[in-house]
């Protein structure tokens, strides 16, 4: 068909039926977007082209908005499981390796050949780069384009089936590390409370630290019948009725503190308000409450933030981001001046500026090109790797001057979504343009190979990782597609799951794996 020699009609015939077929469930199964690469082969086996340019574009889309959002949570994840993640991704690559050694030894195999099938097989351009260069013969690519399909169509598959082989629902999956979350994020609440310790009475909010003491935030306090937005200078009296927000844990301090808990109300004194405002002024992101001043130049407290759909308590050293959801008590006449200082502004929460996607793009295609020579080994990060370290030390820092490296979800969602349909499109037709010529040339042999490296490791990680290291199936998805090296493994995690678990378990795995893989592929050249 005339038409299908258009590369942009025959992408979105692929994006379309890959959707078609993605959403056919059978036992309950389905690909969802992962399907989009099947139909690709299928296309790209007669003739369809896609050309290069559209997987590279889809790539670097992919992987920026997959580091953007799992920054904030990466560092933390590294602090916590960095050392566990890491040696899960040395243990999967340390035994694709050792089959790769068997594979020669035994079989015969032309190292070359093996070096580049174990680099296909876990689909590593950065390894074969490698392999090419510490071998200096062609062979090593024959290897790569013979485990490559298998790579790819494996990886996916395995991902997609390995909570039901486990037993182990994402759905559940899902509600752990939801549970764990709220753990870190204890649900913030209000509670009020009448002043009947002696030891706080007569004192100020300020002289008593309140704040530092309970970790709660004092919203409301009503003396004598009136109700106001309290400072540190306030003084408590007894029987002063108090507002006050914070976790279970925080608000149990308050009642040792303050007194006991009563169901009486605290009806809002005309003068004062209480609202919800979104942070969406760039002059105020990576400020800290403290740094804002809000209670001594306005008389306002903040005493909720909700953000990423967890309410987490303030204190002084918060710090805001982008889109954050404030809830502000303040009274009226200063209201307005407390709303601007923040923005509030939903069109432009809405609004995408491509202009910080496109910096930071380009600075991880530069550092990815950046090589580091120790010795006789030299290393550098490839596209994959810098544009996703980039992303993740960006979403890390926040701003720069006026520039946002944050997103609103939506927009994360749309960017990411879009990379990854171009991405499996073009590497789909790819990949379906050689599997049959190469399987006539090499026989079934080679990929039988290819199909063990990238299986058997999956198989014993995969089993270890759930019954040894105890993992959440999700952050295993991501950690068996990060040590496979694998983005359409990662993509296939993506759509099992609107959690980010995976995504940070891969941003962690990933350089390790890489760094490593590369380092098997010398040790290999230099001993075969």
């Amino acid at each position: 068909m005339e038409l299908l020699g258009n590369s942009y009609f025959a992408l979105f015939v692929i994006i379309a039926l890959g959707f078609i077929v993605g959403r056919i469930k059978i036992f309950g199964l389905s690909l969802d977007v992962s399907a989009v690469i099947f139909v690709a082969l299928v296309f790209g086996h007669y003739g369809v082209v896609i050309p290069k340019d559209f997987q590279y574009l889809g790539l670097v889309l992919f992987i920026f908005t997959i580091g953007i959002q799992a920054g904030p949570g990466f560092f933390e994840s590294f602090k916590k499981e960095g050392r566990q993640l890491a040696g899960f991704a040395s243990l999967l690559i340390v035994l694709a390796s050792l089959i790769t050694v068997l594979v020669i030894t035994l079989f015969h195999v032309d190292p070359n050949i093996a070096v580049g099938l174990l680099t296909g097989s876990l689909t590593s351009t950065p390894g074969l780069a490698a392999a090419i260069d510490y071998t200096g013969s062609p062979l090593a690519s024959i290897g790569y384009g013979v485990g490559y399909p298998f790579g790819v169509i494996g990886v996916i598959l395995f991902i997609r089936f390995l909570p039901k082989i486990l037993g182990s629902p994402v759905s559940k999956a899902e509600e752990e590390y939801k549970s764990v979350l709220n753990n870190q994020y204890p649900e913030v609440v209000k509670r009020n409370f009448i002043v009947e310790n002696e030891n706080v009475v007569g004192k100020s909010i300020g002289a008593l630290r309140i704040r530092f003491m309970t970790k709660a935030v004092v919203s409301r306090v009503v003396h004598e019948g009136v109700a106001v937005t309290p400072s540190p200078e306030t003084v408590l009296y007894k029987g002063d009725l108090i507002k006050a927000v914070g976790t279970e844990e925080a608000l149990k301090n308050m009642e040792l503190l303050i007194g006991p808990k009563t169901k009486q109300e605290i009806t809002i004194d005309p003068k004062y308000d209480v609202r919800s405002v979104l942070v969406t002024n760039k002059e105020v992101v990576n400020k800290t409450i403290g740094q804002i001043n809000l209670l001594q130049t306005y008389g306002a407290t903040i005493t909720r933030i909700r953000r990423a759909g967890i309410n987490i308590s303030p204190s002084p050293g918060s710090k805001l981001q982008f889109g954050d959801k404030l809830v502000i008590a303040s009274s009226r006449a200063n209201m307005d001046m407390v709303i601007k200082i923040f923005g509030n502004d939903q069109k432009r929460l809405s609004d995408t500026d491509i202009l910080p996607v496109a910096l930071g793009i380009i600075l991880g295609v530069l550092v990815g090109k950046v090589s580091i020579s120790l010795g006789s080994f030299a290393f550098s990060l490839g596209l994959t790797g810098g544009v996703l370290v980039v992303a993740l030390i960006l979403s890390r820092i926040g701003k720069t001057g006026p520039i946002l490296w944050t997103m609103t979800g939506a927009a994360n969602q749309l960017i990411r979504q879009f990379g990854l349909l171009l991405f499996l499109a073009a590497v789909g037709t790819g990949a379906g343009q050689k599997i049959v010529e190469t399987f006539n040339e090499y026989g079934i042999e080679l990929f039988l190979f290819g199909a063990a490296i990238t299986l058997l490791p999956m198989v014993v990680a995969g089993l270890l990782g759930k019954w040894f290291f105890k993992m959440n199936i999700l952050s295993l998805l991501g950690a068996l597609s990060g040590s496979m090296t694998s983005t359409p493994g990662l993509a296939a995690a993506d759509s099992m799951t609107e959690t980010n678990a995976h995504s940070i378990a891969y941003a962690t795995v990933y350089p390790v794996a890489m760094v490593l893989l590369i380092v098997c592929v010398q040790l290999i050249t230099m001993f075969f």
